[in-house]
C-alpha cells in the first residue's frame, strides 16, 4: 500500500489577520442584528446570534482566535445589549453565565480544528485509522464536559436553589461517565460525617439531606482520609452506612475529592451495581469534571450560606423582639399601672373643697393610662405575643378587627405553622393594613391565607388609589428581605388607579428545617 502525504499548501490554515478582521466583522454584524432583534424578544435570549460567528472562527482559524472571538463577543453583548449602555458588568452572574456559554461553543469547536489539522498532517493509512477512534471520543467526552457545565452554569445563572444545583451535578456527572449512581456529599466540620448533598438514582439508598458517619471501609472515608481520589470494590463491614449500602445492591465506587478554594468541601462518588468494577480511567475523569464544577458547586454554597446567615439574623432580631416585649410588659408596662393606681388612690383620700387638685388628678391618670395603651401598641409591634399563644388566625383576626378599612379574612380553621413563619405572615399583613389605611384610601381590604402541601400562599388586595413603591420606605423592603430569608418571594402589584395587590409564597419545609 502506497502511502500519501499531503503537500504543505493542502494542511495551510487561513491567516490569523483575516480571522481576525472576520471576527470583528462578525461581531459587528451580529450587534447590530441583536440590537435589532431587542424590541422584540428578550434579552436574554439574543446570546444565540454570536454562535455562528464564534463557531466559524473556532472552526476556520483554530482555538486561540475562537476563544478571543467568544471574549469579545461577550463583552459586546455586555456593552451594547444589556443595559445600561456602555456600562461592563464582568462580575456579574449574567456575565459569567454568557461568557461560560460562548467559551464552552468556542472550545469544542477549537479542538475539532486542532485535531483535524493533525489528521490532515499524519500519513494516511491503518495507523491514521487507529488513530482516528481515540480522538472521536475524547473529542465526544470534552463535549459532554461541555454540555454538562453549560446546564450548571445556565442553573447558577438562574439562581437555582442549592439543592437542585447539587442534584444536577449528580445528574451531569453521571452523564459524563456513563454510571448508574453517583452522590455528591458535604463533609461537616470535625470530620467524622457528611450530608448527602445531591443524588443521582441513589434516593431509596441514601437519600438527600440525611446525614451519616464516615464508616472505615467507605469510598467516603477513604477520600477524607487520602484527599485524593479512590476506589472501593466491595463493602463488608456491618456498620450502619456499609449495610444501607451493600443492601441496596451497591457493589463498588469510585470517589473524587471536591475542592472549593483550598479546602476540601465533600465528596463525588459513583457507584456500580453489577460486579464489573468502574473503568481504570474513572478516577481522571470525575478529577477532571469536578474541578470544573468546583465553581458551581461554591456558588451554591455561598447561596446555602447566604441564606443560612440571613435565617440567622431573622431568629436573633425576633428573639431580641420578644425579650424587649416581654420586658415592657412584666417591667414598665406593670410600673406605669402601678403609677395610675397610686394616682387614684391619692385622688380618692383628697378632700372635696380641692376640686382643682383632684381636677389635675384626673387628667394625670388619664394621660398615665394613655401612656400604658400606646406602650401596649409598641410591644404588640414588637413582637405579636398573641401568635405564640394561640396561633395565626386569632392573631389576624385580631389584626382585622382593629384595621380602620373594613378586613375580609379567609383563613383555615387549622393554621398552626413554624413560629417563623406564623410571624412573617403576621408582619405582612399588618404592614399592609396599615398601608391601606394611611395611604391606599381603601375602603375594604381582602387578605387570604392558603395552606397547601408545601407552599405558605399569601395574598392581600385592597381597592385604593394604587401606584404603591416599596423602594420609597423601608417597612415592605424589609418584608421582602424577610421572606427571602425563609426561601420564599414577595412581589406588589400596584397600577395606578388599580388597587395594590401583595402576594407571597414560603416554601413550609424550609420554614421548618430552619427551625
Amino acid at each position: 500500500m502506497r502511502l500519501v502525504s499531503l503537500a504543505p499548501s493542502q494542511c495551510r490554515t487561513p491567516r490569523p489577520v483575516t480571522g481576525a478582521f472576520v471576527a470583528a466583522l462578525c461581531i459587528a454584524a451580529e450587534t447590530l442584528l441583536g440590537v435589532l432583534l431587542a424590541g422584540v424578544t428578550a434579552v436574554a435570549s439574543l446570546t444565540w446570534v454570536y454562535l455562528p460567528g464564534i463557531l466559524a472562527v473556532s472552526f476556520l482559524w483554530g482555538l486561540v482566535l475562537g476563544l478571543t472571538t467568544a471574549l469579545a463577543s461577550v463583552v459586546a453583548f455586555d456593552l451594547f445589549l444589556t443595559g445600561p449602555m456602555w456600562s461592563l458588568r464582568p462580575a456579574t452572574g449574567e456575565f459569567l453565565a454568557t461568557l461560560l456559554i460562548f467559551l464552552a461553543v468556542a472550545l469544542p469547536t477549537g479542538v475539532v480544528f486542532v485535531l483535524s489539522r493533525r489528521a490532515r498532517a499524519a500519513p494516511l493509512g491503518e495507523q491514521a485509522a487507529d488513530t482516528a477512534r481515540p480522538s472521536y471520543d475524547r473529542l465526544r467526552r470534552i463535549a459532554d464536559e461541555q454540555a454538562a457545565l453549560r446546564n450548571l452554569a445556565t442553573l447558577v445563572a438562574h439562581g437555582a436553589p442549592p439543592p437542585e444545583v447539587f442534584g444536577a451535578v449528580a445528574r451531569e456527572l453521571a452523564h459524563v461517565l456513563g454510571t448508574r449512581h453517583t452522590v455528591i456529599a458535604r463533609y461537616l466540620p470535625g470530620g467524622d460525617s457528611l450530608v448527602v448533598s445531591g443524588t443521582w438514582n441513589y434516593e431509596k439508598i441514601v437519600p438527600a439531606g440525611t446525614r451519616w458517619n464516615l464508616e472505615k471501609g467507605t469510598v467516603c472515608e477513604l477520600v477524607y482520609r487520602t484527599r485524593a481520589p479512590g476506589r472501593v470494590g466491595g463493602y463488608e463491614d456491618n456498620g450502619m452506612l456499609t449495610s444501607r449500602l451493600r443492601d441496596g445492591g451497591v457493589r463498588s465506587s469510585v470517589g473524587c475529592p471536591i475542592m472549593v478554594g483550598r479546602e476540601l468541601w465533600g465528596v463525588a462518588i459513583a457507584s456500580s451495581n453489577t460486579p464489573e468494577p468502574l473503568p481504570a480511567d474513572t478516577e481522571e475523569r470525575m478529577l477532571e469534571f469536578t474541578e470544573l464544577a468546583a465553581t458551581a458547586i461554591a456558588n451554591a454554597q455561598t447561596h446555602s450560606d447566604l441564606i443560612a446567615s440571613r435565617a440567622r439574623v431573622v431568629t436573633a432580631t425576633d428573639a431580641t423582639r420578644r425579650r424587649i416585649e416581654r420586658d415592657l410588659h412584666h417591667g414598665t408596662q406593670q410600673n406605669l399601672v402601678s403609677i395610675g393606681l397610686e394616682i387614684r388612690a391619692i385622688k380618692s383620700v383628697i378632700p372635696p373643697e380641692l376640686d382643682q387638685v383632684r381636677h389635675q388628678l384626673s387628667v394625670t391618670a388619664r394621660a398615665v393610662d394613655g401612656v400604658v395603651t400606646e406602650l401596649q401598641e409598641i410591644a404588640r409591634g414588637l413582637h405579636p405575643a398573641l401568635v405564640a399563644r394561640g396561633g395565626l388566625k386569632p392573631a389576624l383576626s385580631l389584626l382585622a378587627r382593629r384595621s380602620a378599612v373594613p378586613v375580609e379574612l379567609i383563613v383555615p380553621a387549622e393554621c398552626r405553622l413554624p413560629e417563623r413563619l406564623e410571624v412573617t405572615v403576621y408582619y405582612i399583613v399588618s404592614e399592609a393594613l396599615t398601608n391601606a389605611a394611611k395611604h391606599a384610601q381603601a375602603t375594604t381590604v381582602r387578605v387570604e391565607v392558603d395552606l397547601c402541601e408545601a407552599i405558605i400562599r399569601l395574598s392581600i388586595h385592597d381597592d385604593g388609589v394604587g401606584g404603591a413603591d416599596p423602594a420609597r420606605g423601608t417597612g415592605l423592603a424589609s418584608l421582602t428581605d424577610r421572606v427571602s430569608a425563609l426561601c420564599g418571594r414577595m412581589e406588589i402589584i400596584s397600577p395606578a388607579e388599580g388597587g395594590t395587590t401583595l402576594r407571597a409564597e414560603i416554601p413550609r419545609e424550609t420554614a421548618i428545617s430552619l427551625d
